[in-house]
């Protein structure tokens, strides 16, 4: 802590400024302590010409001023009086610090990193087989603030694993723990900087972007990392590029020309661009003076909060600043650091006690640390006292600070172990190791790195110099305040950069050239979908499900057979009823009047038992409607053909009964008469039952129904029906039926009728030409019919065809029966009057004419 007299004369410095004398900041860049920690910081920048110009291995000079990396080597000086005022972290001991100024140059950082690693008290880097028992001058290395310097001063540091963390390189190769194994840093790695910025284009809609970065290492790695984050999250990277570093031949400026021109003459509104400091300037410089069209700038934190990209003239026109810095704990103490350092600095009391303190600096190989140094004033680093690397550096130096706590068994009495502690020994503690830095707890993971959240900054001009307001945050997940940006646009709307609009509900990408986000959009046909809008083909629906064109989702689907409930089954019950009705009220009659010359003349007990069979036909045709199941699949045709085969038969056996009266001597025709009356035309019509259902039976075992479920034969409905594995079996069993019906027709065709007898044939006839109507009409309306309305088909069939029996041939003896009951004699109806066999003879006579 400072005394009271050093702060009055502080005091005293501050109110009296002006006075012209030089400062001695850079006496205090140096102090000694138990324990050294080296310092890498950016206090000046060489000259370009002089690194170029070198001839012979001698230091550049560093002529201009760098007044944040003075300020980050005061946030160090800080960090180390902190530690060494405290009693808990490091009782009794205290750190020293040695700070050097790098010039953001390789060629520069290393010789303070040879210092480093030079003996204690010596200047020399001695030669040995095992250096393990050997003590450098610096026990840890804070520093340097590039990727480019941490690439040669990490592999240097890693030979003698000297710990060294880094409060600003971000490059992800840094990672690699085989070959930086003793590199820490406190800032995240360039991967999570990248992973923000994929994000941030992803919240937008930006999927056509330019990403361009800097023609070194720190550029190059992050657009390799980009270009894999961006292929992962559907971003096209319309055009890549390097922007090269400044240099005086007209050959790298004309490769900044063509990199802009490209971005500028294509439809990209938002360019990442990754980019060191000077390349970034020199990208922007030659932006500006060609007018090109402005654009989302999407920053690296390498050159987002630039002094010298920000001071550009003119850099409002290049469009909207958006970036990640990441976010530290806010030292407000670090403020009032500065301003009284400044003034002890300017104090000649002050600086006289310093350099009697200090008489060991080897001036003659260092040279002054920072001369420029000397001649500033609060003025001139005022813009960088909240720079958002200040806590990095503060927390670097508190993460060393606990490893060596550690290393050392301190507690709160002191600590035990009294051997000095080797950088390697140092350094087998910095792994995996949690420490606490401005109230914040942080952890080296086992990649040297620290997880800290980022803020979304965006450029907002408010004079010559824009300010970074915090428009979201990144921690894993990206959030962002959209009210509060303000595009370059006329209107404030966001910028759109996409190769091809969003395609619609339902529809989905046709790639069309070399990048996925340039597509014509294809609308999904019914059975598809969009599963999502990232899809590049349509995904078909499982099938149980269906989808109309241009869905987004699938429906299951119903299942479809012909209901009960449907019209069309509805209207065949009616028909059914009605049938079923006349076939019951004709088999009254018959059954009341069966001693009737009528009754016997249609069969008597046959007649009725022809009745009996048309009901079953009529009850069989309940079996089809409802859902199918395999035993309704299988009754279907046995139980509808079985009585229609009952009743065509006592049908055949009256056509055949009229066929040999008309037909036969009257000889042959009383005997075959008698057989057809009695008991054998019983054994008839069980012959032809028999074999239909021989044949019903050898259907169902040869090529039996099946319940199958259709699922793409209706476009919303899975269709349940019997399907008939074999038409032609089916087509055999119709043909006992088919074959007794047009035996039936042949028999009554051509007979003629006998004056003052009913004609049976003509009914007959009738009935079999409306059976064959019937069933022809069938087979083709079955054919072009759809499937679920088949079972419709056939009970319509079934039923027309018995109405057109009763139509025919019953109920014309109904109305009979009832109507004109006096014509029901034998004479009418069975031939039994003298007329009759007057004709008989009158026909046999004539026969034998013939045969004489």
């Amino acid at each position: 802590m400072l005394g009271p007299a050093v702060l009055g004369l502080s005091l005293w410095a501050l109110l009296h400024p002006g006075t012209g004398a030089p400062l001695c900041l850079s006496q205090q860049l140096r102090m000694k302590g138990d324990y050294m920690l080296g310092g890498l910081f950016p206090l000046g920048e060489a000259e370009e010409a002089g690194i170029r110009s070198r001839t012979r291995p001698s230091s550049p000079v560093c002529t201009r001023f760098s007044s944040n990396g003075l300020l980050w080597a005061l946030a160090m000086k800080m960090a180390v009086e902190e530690i060494n005022n405290k009693s808990d972290l490091l009782p009794g001991l205290r750190l020293g610090y040695d700070l050097f100024d790098t010039c953001s140059e390789p060629v520069v950082a290393m010789k303070p990193s040879l210092m480093f690693l030079a003996r204690a008290d010596s200047r020399d880097i001695a030669a040995y087989c095992n250096y393990t028992r050997y003590q450098p001058r610096v026990l840890a290395v804070i520093g340097p603030h590039s990727s480019e310097l941490a690439l040669v001063t990490g592999k240097f540091f890693s030979f003698f694993l000297m710990p060294q963390v880094s409060y600003g390189a971000s490059m992800e190769l840094l990672s690699a723990r085989e070959t930086f194994p003793s590199f820490f840093r406190t800032v995240p790695s360039d991967r999570v900087q990248l992973t923000a910025a994929a994000e941030l284009l992803q919240e937008f809609g930006w999927n056509w972007v330019a990403a361009l970065g800097s023609d070194d290492e720190y550029g190059r790695q992050g657009l390799s990392i980009f270009s894999a984050l961006a292929a992962a999250r559907g971003i096209c990277i319309a055009h890549e590029g390097l922007v090269p570093l400044p240099r005086a031949d007209d050959l790298r400026l004309g490769k900044v020309q063509d990199v802009l021109h490209q971005v500028n003459q294509s439809n990209v509104q938002v360019v990442l661009l990754f980019a060191s400091v000077h390349a970034a300037h020199a990208l922007f410089n030659y932006s500006i003076s060609s007018r090109l069209s402005p654009k989302v700038w999407v920053a690296s934190e390498a050159w987002l909060t630039s002094d010298l990209v920000m001071g550009l003239p003119g850099m409002a026109q290049v469009g909207t600043v958006l970036g990640f810095l990441q976010r530290g704990a806010q030292l407000h103490e670090f403020s009032q650091y500065v301003k009284t350092h400044l003034a002890l600095a300017a104090d000649p009391a002050f600086c006289a006690t310093l350099g009697k303190r200090e008489q060991v600096l080897e001036e003659d190989v260092v040279g002054q640390r920072c001369p420029q140094c000397d001649c500033i004033t609060l003025q001139n680093v005022s813009t960088g006292l909240n720079h958002h690397q200040t806590f990095s550096v503060y927390a670097a130096v508190y993460s060393v600070a606990q490893a060596l706590h550690n290393t050392l068994q301190c507690n709160a009495s002191g600590c035990p172990t009294q051997d000095p502690v080797k950088p390697w020994q140092l350094l087998e503690n910095m792994y995996n190791l949690t420490f606490h830095a401005g109230g914040l707890t942080l952890r080296f993971n086992s990649s040297g790195n620290v997880d800290m959240e980022y803020d979304l900054k965006l450029w907002v001009w408010q004079g010559s110099v824009p300010k970074l307001h915090n428009v979201g945050r990144f921690n894993g997940s990206l959030w962002t305040e959209r009210l509060k940006i303000r595009w370059h646009t006329l209107d404030n709307q966001k910028p759109v950069s996409q190769c091809s609009q969003q395609c619609q509900e339902g529809q989905v990408r046709r790639v069309k050239g070399f990048h996925s986000c340039c597509y014509d959009c294809v609308d999904c046909k019914a059975g598809s979908y969009r599963h999502s809008p990232d899809d590049l083909a349509c995904t078909f629906c499982r099938q149980d499900e269906w989808s109309p064109e241009r869905s987004t989702r699938c429906f299951r689907r119903r299942y479809r057979f012909l209901a009960w409930g449907e019209p069309a089954v509805l209207l065949l019950l009616l028909l059914l009823s009605l049938a079923l009705g006349l076939v019951l009220a004709a088999l009254g009659l018959f059954i009341r009047h069966r001693d009737s010359p009528l009754v016997q003349a249609s069969g008597g007990p046959l007649a009725c038992f022809g009745l009996v069979c048309l009901g079953l036909v009529c009850l069989s045709v309940l079996l089809f409607p409802g859902q199918p199941s395999p035993a309704r699949c299988l009754a279907q045709q046995p139980l509808s053909h079985l009585p229609l085969t009952g009743c065509l038969s006592t049908l055949f056996l009256q056509a055949a009964e009229i066929f040999v009266e008309s037909e036969l001597p009257l000889s042959w025709a009383d005997r075959l008469s008698g057989c057809l009356r009695g008991p054998g035309a019983w054994l008839v019509v069980l012959l032809a039952m028999l074999v239909e259902a021989a044949l019903c039976t050898w259907y169902l075992v040869a090529f039996p129904p099946e319940v199958v479920t259709d699922w793409r034969m209706l476009p919303k409905e899975a269709l349940v029906h019997c399907r008939t594995r074999s038409w032609v079996s089916f087509g055999l069993a119709h043909a006992t039926n088919a074959t007794l019906a047009f035996l039936c027709f042949l028999g009554t065709f051509l007979v003629q009728s006998q004056p003052g007898r009913y004609n049976r044939a003509r009914g007959l006839t009738f009935a079999m030409l409306a059976y064959f109507i019937t069933w022809v009409s069938f087979v083709p309306l079955l054919a072009n019919v759809q499937v679920v309305l088949r079972p419709a088909v056939h009970m319509g069939a079934l039923l027309l065809c018995v109405l057109g029996i009763l139509a025919a041939f019953h109920l014309p003896r109904c109305y009979l029966l009832m109507q004109q009951p006096g014509l029901n004699t034998p004479e009418f109806f069975l031939g039994g009057g003298p007329g009759d066999a007057q004709g008989r003879n009158d026909g046999d006579t004539g026969n034998q004419g013939k045969h004489e």
